[in-house]
């Protein structure tokens, strides 16, 4: 049974009570395409660094229209004219913003699908969803894309201070238990204007920016970079591509559908259609889940070990460097595995790797972060910032890891 009452509220852990505005959202979030998103996790694997870190995508969606609700009342306080319709586009935009994510989020987006990212994704769902609810997603899709004319509405859903980046750093330090990365997101949104056309932060609100700023430094190298979420990513992402690999040879893989539709063909941008939407969406992190509980059997080596290490949090070991790793530190290692395993160098090389991660926390000549001062003159917060360090968050930092297995294997 259908109900009709559909202006419902949700209690959320961290804003307390966030109510649903009109039936158009209250229907986007019962569609089957949004409720899957309670079935992908936020943080991929963090959780095997942080307990807590078990929240979804689903929760992330709903804080995120949640603080976009706020901002639009904060600046229709202010003068700024918002019309019904652009409202209802900014709360769609920002609430299925993250729709296309595939499982356990980043992960996926290299290893089941090829050079089309988790946005463009997005961009697909809501286009179907267009179709769907009779074009009523039509504005929301304009703002998602940046087209919309009215460039500040671009700005609160993707820019360097949008409700997104809002609401993720404050949930993600609630349920890691990191409380550096802890944003007061709701004086940010009071500090919110728009001048010609473009999100300003006023002057008082220049220290919950730097507070902010600092917070998303802190949380990418504490939490979202932290060593050992980097290397149990790159493991799942290893047995999905050994997974392809095996199928490709004509091994039988105990999956699900959707999982195997992917492990068998080779999805692109330009194949990606809405045949693969469909099955696109019916995959969540369950399906990977209880495909590794089933391949940790497998008697493929590789497979079978990739599998044991996430399932049983027994990772391969991960050294963290300033300078780029040689190739000959890893040799040993990798001779070692096939000596003793009898297995050959494309196989050890899933064991024994190494990479680099990269982290700018402020994009300084990207959309910079402007700050409407008393004056009315509108500056850039490096230059009116007094904390030293926020140029040298304008500058990429690169790690480099590399990645062996304890003695024990």
């Amino acid at each position: 049974m259908k109900s009709n009452n559909k202006l419902k509220i949700f209690n959320d852990p961290i804003y307390g009570f966030i109510t649903i505005p009109n039936s158009l959202i209250f229907d986007l979030i019962q569609h089957k395409y949004f409720q899957r998103l309670r079935r992908i996790s936020q943080m991929g694997l963090s959780y095997l660094v942080y307990p807590g870190a078990h929240h979804t995508r689903f929760h992330h969606a709903l804080g995120s229209m949640h603080l976009m609700q706020k901002a639009i009342n904060v600046l229709r306080f202010k003068g700024v004219t918002i019309s019904k319709d652009e409202e209802n586009g900014l709360l769609i935009a920002i609430l299925l913003h993250d729709i296309g994510h595939g499982p356990f989020s980043h992960a996926m987006e290299h290893s089941i699908v090829n050079g089309i990212s988790h946005e463009e994704i997005s961009l697909k769902f809501m286009e179907t969803l267009n179709e769907e609810f009779n074009g009523s997603l039509t504005l929301a899709i304009s703002i998602f894309k940046g087209e919309y004319p009215r460039k500040f509405m671009c700005q609160l859903i993707s820019s360097q201070i949008d409700m997104d980046r809002a609401d993720y750093l404050k949930r993600d330090s609630f349920y890691t238990g990191v409380a550096e990365g802890n944003i007061n997101s709701e004086r940010l949104i009071t500090m919110l204007n728009v001048i010609n056309d473009q999100l300003v932060i006023e002057e008082k609100g220049i220290y919950s920016v730097e507070k902010f700023l600092v917070a998303r430094r802190f949380m990418y190298w504490q939490v979202y970079l932290h060593k050992t979420g980097v290397v149990a990513e790159q493991l799942l992402m290893r047995i999905l591509k050994r997974a392809k690999e095996l199928v490709e040879l004509g091994n039988v893989l105990n999956c699900s559908k959707a999982l195997i539709f992917f492990l068998k063909s080779d999805v692109t941008k330009e194949s990606f259609n809405s045949k693969t939407l469909a099955i696109f969406a019916q995959l969540d992190d369950y399906d990977i889940v209880a495909a590794m509980k089933d391949w940790k059997n497998h008697d493929d080596f590789v497979l079978q070990n990739l599998c044991e290490m996430i399932l049983n949090r027994d990772l391969l070991k991960i050294k963290m460097k300033n300078k780029p790793i040689k190739t000959s530190e890893l040799v040993s290692y990798s001779n070692a595995l096939m000596d003793k395993y009898m297995i050959s160098k494309k196989e050890a090389d899933y064991f024994v790797f190494h990479g680099e991660i990269t982290n700018v926390a402020y994009q300084n000549k990207k959309a910079p972060i402007n700050i409407l001062l008393k004056s009315r003159k509108i500056k850039t917060i490096i230059k009116v910032s007094d904390q030293l360090n926020l140029k040298a968050l304008g500058k990429p930092i690169t790690k480099y890891y590399m990645c062996y297995p304890k003695k024990k294997m």
